[in-house]
């Protein structure tokens, strides 16, 4: 006895459809795609920002000179205070900073040389007092020895004043130079603060200059190399749409076959199967024709004949 299956079939143009997506799919998949433009990128580094990583290495450390300098400037400066502060006593004694040490060494010379020209003049005059006299005759005589004595007192009284005039005019000089070193020396350690100031404002400026300048280029950089990101990802994206084009194409061509499908009632096709032996009944074979059989062609109804 034979069996007879029916089942329900699609329209023999919706048929054709499907073997043809079929005859596509196995076609397109049998192509491998090419991933090498489909690999994420990492875009390279932006000029900008290879020279702030540059410039930030060789910062490191630029204002050592200046700290440098004012630790050096601070040295300086107490040097000059300490020399100044010499020179504030009252100069006594021959050691540095006296009044004897700022003495022109070639005052005795001068005071020597003074007074020589002194006693030349007042044996010169004194010549002259003993000429007239003896002009003068036995009356002058006793008039001349008044005179020389008084003249030689007057002459050794106006040459101590001038050795004296000589010594207060020479520690004056030195006492000038002592007072005008002083000045000097307070004004050079104020420089010497001042230029430490000045230093130390370097040190703490530039560093904040030159963070300033790299900040700056590396946010410029980062803006060109995000561009240039995205510039790949687009690109990435576009490479990506255009490999799996194909694929979205035929997915809609199978999507459209399917809601063509709905709409149209399917079509019978009945189909006569031999009935199992005993034994393909016993071992389930039939069954299993059946089942494999059923799942191929789609919903069976079986009928005894």
């Amino acid at each position: 006895m034979a069996i007879t299956e029916s089942r329900v079939l699609p329209p023999q143009f919706i048929e054709d459809l499907a073997t043809d997506y079929g005859k596509q799919l196995t076609a397109l998949t049998a192509q491998p795609i090419d991933t090498s433009k489909l690999a994420p990128s990492v875009a390279a580094q932006d000029p900008l920002q290879t020279q702030a990583a540059t410039l930030a290495q060789q910062g490191i450390g630029s204002y050592q000179p200046f700290v440098t300098a004012a630790q050096q400037a601070g040295t300086d400066f107490g040097t000059g205070i300490a020399q100044a502060q010499a020179l504030t006593g009252t100069g006594a004694g021959t050691g540095a900073g006296s009044i004897a040490s700022y003495m022109s060494p070639y005052q005795s010379q001068v005071i020597d040389t003074t007074l020589a020209e002194f006693d030349r003049q007042r044996g010169i005059q004194e010549q002259n007092i003993k000429s007239q006299q003896a002009s003068l005759g036995q009356l002058g005589a006793g008039r001349a020895g008044v005179q020389l004595s008084e003249f030689d007192t007057g002459a050794a009284r106006e040459r101590a004043a001038l050795q004296a005039q000589l010594l207060q005019q020479g520690f004056g000089q030195a006492q000038g130079a002592r007072q005008q070193d002083f000045l000097n020396q307070q004004s050079l350690a104020g420089e010497q603060l001042r230029g430490g100031q000045f230093q130390t404002g370097l040190a703490s400026l530039v560093p904040g200059l030159e963070a300033s300048d790299i900040r700056t280029l590396g946010s410029v950089g980062a803006v060109q190399q995000a561009q240039n990101q995205a510039t790949l990802d687009a690109q990435r994206e576009a490479n990506r749409l255009e490999a799996f084009e194909p694929y979205e194409r035929l997915n809609t061509f199978g999507s459209g076959i399917a809601q063509i499908m709905s709409g149209y009632p399917g079509r019978s096709q009945f189909t006569s199967v031999p009935n199992p032996t005993p034994l393909q009944t016993a071992l389930g074979v039939g069954s299993t024709l059946s089942g494999i059989y059923g799942n191929i062609m789609g919903p069976v109804r079986i009928k005894g004949t």
